[in-house]
């Protein structure tokens, strides 16, 4: 899974990450939809935009997720918002927020474009200079998870573990974190099995996430008439094709959701029209 659709995935379930990270007051987050918008007739594609709910008149935040270095990501990014603009005439005004693991990656020039980023239109925040975990709200640090050497990631999930049981209260919330944490251990260790990442982090929790249910539960299953270890193999497909709908649901491409999930482009072109 790419870095950028962690944290879009982030936002989408939990806006009050972002708002925290500008920080702004964490009620904003109800104020808004977390979405993707198509640029008409261009190659442009905005990922990550906050639309403020009708009738605000709060800002509307463009967000990028760069973990990559790109010396043309401030040139593409500044023609994607003024062609937004120009195409839909937002009554709104507008800001810009662009996600760097470090300075080391930010390889843009902002020559043509400093005066967005001396008024403060267009913010920069690097995770690495956010402070220590254990000292960051539990979303930021969350959040810096992903960024963290394995050796690190060890420890800074099994702290946010603990956190996400002692610090939230909602049940369903807790579940909800807890399942986010998951994801991005599995992304940082693939090729750790379900049993493995239990018994590091102590997440006996995970048995009852929607990723256990849907990526093994099935397998487990069928594993029972065909092999245990082909049936979970199977278990894991069909786990990835069931979180298709609700991934093009929150604004990915076919092609990203493809990309994300090891699936080719036709799998998952397949579920989008087996879809009532």
């Amino acid at each position: 899974m790419k870095t950028d659709i962690i944290f879009y995935r982030l936002f989408q379930e939990f806006p009050d990450i972002f708002f925290e990270l500008i920080g702004n007051p964490l009620e904003e987050a109800s104020l808004y939809q977390f979405s993707s918008v198509e640029i008409k007739q261009t190659a442009f594609r905005i990922d990550g935009v906050f639309l403020p709910t009708q009738g605000s008149e709060n800002l509307i935040y463009f967000v990028e997720v760069q973990f990559q270095a790109d010396g043309e990501i401030y040139s593409r990014l500044i023609a994607e918002i003024c062609l937004y603009l120009r195409q839909n005439q937002p009554s709104n005004d507008w800001g810009a927020v662009v996600l760097y693991p470090n300075r080391n990656v930010d390889t843009g020039n902002i020559k043509h474009y400093r005066e967005f980023f001396t008024s403060g239109r267009v913010r920069r925040i690097y995770l690495d200079e956010l402070g220590e975990g254990t000292s960051l709200p539990i979303g930021i640090a969350t959040a810096k998870l992903v960024i963290a050497t394995d050796d690190i990631a060890i420890v800074q999930a099994r702290e946010l573990i603990d956190r996400t049981k002692s610090e939230i209260s909602s049940p369903p919330k807790q579940q909800q974190l807890l399942q986010f944490i998951e994801t991005i251990l599995a992304y940082k260790f693939p090729t750790m099995s379900r049993e493995e990442m239990e018994e590091m982090f102590g997440l006996s929790e995970l048995k009852q996430t929607r990723f256990y249910q849907e990526a093994f539960q099935e397998g487990v299953e069928q594993g029972k008439v065909q092999g245990i270890e082909q049936g979970i193999e199977q278990g894991k497909v069909q786990g990835k094709l069931k979180a298709v709908p609700a991934m093009l649901a929150a604004g990915l491409t076919v092609e990203q959701v493809a990309q994300a999930l090891d699936l080719n482009v036709e799998e998952v072109r397949q579920v989008t029209q087996s879809q009532p």
